[in-house]
């Protein structure tokens, strides 16, 4: 009998935790920016057998068997701040089936466009790894790297700093009226007296 080291299946040690099997089934993908990280949803769904599974991140978040009802929703959550996300399966015609994804009850394209005016997002190198910072404007937290990080806000002659630091580095988001009322105010990430520049997610 082959041994676990013969098999040609587990060739690649960084192979992801689930079975091949798993991927035949896999409908939808998305990639949902949340502040703290990019979250991956998978979405299985077996037409014959009415099978749905969901994954975020590569972790089994729910999985149910022999659905008689093909259509429907699935719903759950996402990411450090248990953000509401819900698969919507609707037919198209005949056999053919049609997946959307909804967050906090908006589709995604609707949330990803509300989500660029209440975050700002910057994205830099910080002692050879990649660092990505989110400012939520409505309550002024700001995440680095999937963690909310402890800030002190200051009121200055232009508006206000909030302040924090990741690793050694000293940080800051100054926020400044544009002087214009569509634009409003305008947040820059200062690392180490260097200005950032923010990112379009």
């Amino acid at each position: 009998m082959a041994s676990r080291e013969d098999s040609p299946i587990f060739e690649d040690d960084d192979s992801p935790p689930y079975s091949l099997e798993k991927m035949t089934d896999l409908v939808a993908v998305w990639d949902v920016a949340l502040s703290d990280g990019i979250h991956k949803i998978e979405f299985e769904h077996g037409t014959t057998s009415g099978k749905r599974v969901v994954y975020v991140d590569g972790k089994e978040e729910i999985r149910k068997e022999w659905m008689f009802k093909l259509v429907g929703k699935e719903t759950f959550c996402v990411g450090a701040t248990k953000t509401k996300a819900t698969i919507n399966i609707d037919a198209v015609s005949g056999f053919a089936y049609e997946y959307t994804l909804e967050i906090d009850g908006k589709s995604l394209k609707k949330w990803m466009e509300n989500r660029s005016e209440t975050t700002s997002t910057w994205t830099l190198r910080l002692d050879g790894e990649d660092c990505r910072v989110v400012l939520e404007k409505d309550t002024m937290d700001v995440w680095c790297n999937g963690t909310k990080m402890e800030t002190a806000g200051e009121f200055v002659d232009d508006g206000t700093e909030t302040h924090f630091s990741y690793g050694h580095h000293d940080c800051c988001i100054k926020a400044v009226s544009s002087g214009k009322r569509k634009e409003g105010i305008v947040h820059t990430l200062i690392v180490d007296n260097r200005e950032i520049p923010e990112t379009l997610e």
